[in-house]
């Protein structure tokens, strides 16, 4: 929409702010720290006016304000793009709703697909010496949202952490209206301590992981572990190209194992498109020249992943089939997660010169006592497959590494049925040869 008569964004209170909100309108959060709070508080102050409100957010790292007051989603209804904690428990109430996607095609949906965004509010630092406001390392996909809004709202907070990027300032002419922030620190995400089949997974992937590759690794343990033995390694020429920034690629950075020099996109420069995990982390990116934010489409696009030679993806899964089939967002028909960006970075690494592509998990996990298989025959009833079985590249468990492009049904059966624990191997062959994957000559 742009600037207000007089030549700048107006300055209002949250308050004010929320009152512009009218019954039916979408509303955009953003994602991550980027999503309001003092406007969110605000907004929820309203419920008893409103109805019939749609918001759009993602990975909310802490409790939205709407949500709390709405428990029963009779005003506030919410439509998210990946999922957090929080969110997957506001979906298991029934008020918080997953919109499948591939994370990297979000700004091609807010320009193709999406009718209405009446309402972006973001979370921002204060303006610099430009007149811009800096979303922080957390381009994504709002640069399409503002294009979008017919309203643009900033809450400014010193908190945010400004950081270098192609599309994570905001021209003042751009925005309606500015709110004051409440001053919270950004929300930090801790490492998890690696256990040891994290560590016997990473072993094996740094294995395979030779000087100037490029990397990309996911959110959680295992990948953490991954960087943390390369910490340990004599390599000291890595890039970075990966969709999330965390703590274990900084520190291979803050270290001097990261210069980029082989990079063909962004060469020398940190590539990513948004950035989560302590204060650490947020210190180091904070105006920081060797690290370059892009929008999620630029980052997650194979294509552009592919540009890079070696480039190497460490992502996770929750379950995997005896074809190959990952299942990494959900646990049947139960939603935990989201797709993200773990498809495109499987092909764009595969597609890359020398490059390769692991999914990795532990073999086993338990439930109300039981230890079982995360590898199984068949995936779990409502199981979202997310890599599919002619993208997998690498496997890796606790127990091993399998390669399954260019294998059969039957050599992918028993390699994976390899990677599972010792206690489900017998079970596994005898039902994949009972389903035909498994010749009975094989053992």
């Amino acid at each position: 929409m742009g600037a207000s008569a007089g030549g700048g964004p107006r300055h209002i209170t949250a308050e004010q702010a929320a009152a512009l909100v009218k019954p039916g309108d979408w509303i955009d959060y953003g994602a991550s720290f980027t999503q309001p709070d003092a406007f969110d508080r605000a907004l929820a102050a309203r419920k008893g006016e409103l109805s019939d409100i749609w918001l759009r957010n993602c990975l909310s790292l802490k409790p939205r304000a709407v949500l709390e007051a709405d428990p029963d989603g009779e005003v506030f209804r919410c439509f998210n793009w990946h999922f957090s904690g929080y969110d997957r428990k506001k979906h298991d109430a029934g008020i918080c709703h997953y919109i499948p996607v591939h994370l990297g095609e979000i700004p091609h949906y807010y320009r193709r697909n999406i009718d209405r965004v009446d309402v972006a509010v973001l979370k921002a630092a204060p303006p610099d010496e430009d007149g811009c406001f800096n979303i922080g390392p957390n381009s994504l996909w709002h640069r399409a949202v503002i294009e979008r809004a017919k309203t643009v709202i900033i809450e400014v907070s010193s908190q945010v952490p400004p950081a270098r990027g192609t599309d994570n300032r905001i021209p003042a002419s751009e925005v309606d209206y500015v709110i004051e922030g409440d001053g919270g620190t950004t929300p930090e995400l801790p490492n998890a301590q690696p256990t040891d089949v994290d560590r016997a997974v990473a072993r094996l992937i740094a294995e395979e992981i030779a000087e100037d590759a490029c990397l990309q690794v996911g959110i959680g343990g295992m990948p953490n572990a991954v960087c943390a033995l390369l910490l340990e390694g004599g390599a000291r020429r890595f890039g970075i190209h990966t969709e999330m920034l965390n703590d274990g690629l900084v520190e291979l950075y803050r270290a001097g194992r990261v210069d980029g020099s082989k990079k063909a996109v962004d060469p020398g420069l940190i590539t990513y498109t948004f950035a989560l995990g302590t204060r650490v982390l947020y210190d180091t990116v904070r105006d920081n020249p060797d690290f370059l934010c892009h929008a999620v489409d630029f980052t997650n696009d194979p294509f552009v992943i592919a540009r890079n030679s070696l480039a190497v993806a460490i992502n996770n899964t929750t379950q995997i089939d005896l074809q190959g089939q990952a299942a990494s967002e959900s646990d049947g028909h139960r939603h935990i997660s989201g797709t993200g960006g773990q498809a495109q970075f499987v092909r764009g690494a595969y597609a890359s010169e020398g490059g390769k592509s692991f999914i990795c998990l532990a073999s086993t996990y338990e439930r109300k006592g039981v230890r079982k298989s995360r590898i199984a025959l068949n995936l779990t009833p409502g199981n979202v497959v997310t890599t599919p079985r002619s993208d997998m590249m690498y496997v890796v468990t606790e127990y091993g590494i399998a390669n399954l492009k260019g294998r059969s049904v039957a050599e992918r059966a028993k390699a994976i049925i390899g990677l599972a624990h010792p206690d489900f191997r017998e079970d596994l062959a005898r039902e994949a040869r009972e389903a035909g994957l498994l010749p009975r000559y094989w053992l």
